[in-house]
């Protein structure tokens, strides 16, 4: 894979989709943290529906504190994890409240310092909420860097290195959704659907599906 054809991928997925975004549902960088959080683990529609319910009710550090872990379980209990996950949150609100003044940091230590905040989670908020170019390697983003050849790595630290080093600076700040949408409605894990695959001639797989 040379950085001709990274490019040309990158421009076929912008092309298809130029104004890529996360499917999670959110109205503020601190409910976008909120849902990535819940999201770890769990599908993006599971998340929505439990925001949903739990944004219309608190959607501030302070109401979500005021709920307390017993409250915010209410509105989690159906995604998974969601005890750790629910008391994350809540030492999070504290945490936001006390040293930020309510508000979601936009540098990486200070996400990272937060309860359930790693380096994933922190790159889907610095990217998503603030328009950062930085790209988080989920399942999705790992399995099409390899298999394509864009980024192979036996990591997911690895790939990133490697999408931060050679992805074209022009396509960095979509990267990240462009990648997870691929590989969640067209390079899927068991079977890809390469056949209506837009990058199938540049992607360097070695068992292609055809049909």
């Amino acid at each position: 894979m040379n950085q001709e054809k990274r490019g040309e991928i990158f421009r076929r997925l912008r092309a298809a989709n130029p104004n890529p975004t996360t499917e999670l549902n959110y109205s503020t960088p601190f409910e976008l943290l909120i849902a990535v959080i819940l999201s770890a683990q769990a599908t993006d529609v599971g998340v929505n529906k439990a925001t949903a319910r739990l944004f219309a009710v608190a959607n501030t550090p302070q109401a979500i504190l005021d709920l307390g872990v017993d409250g915010l379980k209410q509105y989690t209990r159906t995604i998974g994890l969601y005890n750790a996950k629910s008391e994350n949150i809540i030492r999070t609100c504290q945490m936001l409240l006390e040293k930020h003044g309510g508000k979601v940091p936009d540098n990486r230590a200070d996400l990272e310092a937060l309860p359930g905040v790693g380096r994933k989670t922190a790159n889907v908020v610095l990217n998503t909420a603030f328009g950062h170019p930085v790209i988080a390697v989920d399942t999705h983003i790992f399995r099409v860097s390899n298999r394509t050849g864009l980024a192979k790595g036996k990591t997911v630290a690895e790939v990133e290195k490697k999408l931060d080093k050679w992805t074209p600076a022009e396509f960095k700040k979509d990267a990240h959704h462009w990648l997870i949408l691929h590989g969640r409605y067209t390079c899927i894990a068991r079977k890809p659907r390469c056949g209506s695959c837009v990058i199938h001639d540049l992607c360097e797989f070695r068992d292609k599906v055809e049909d």
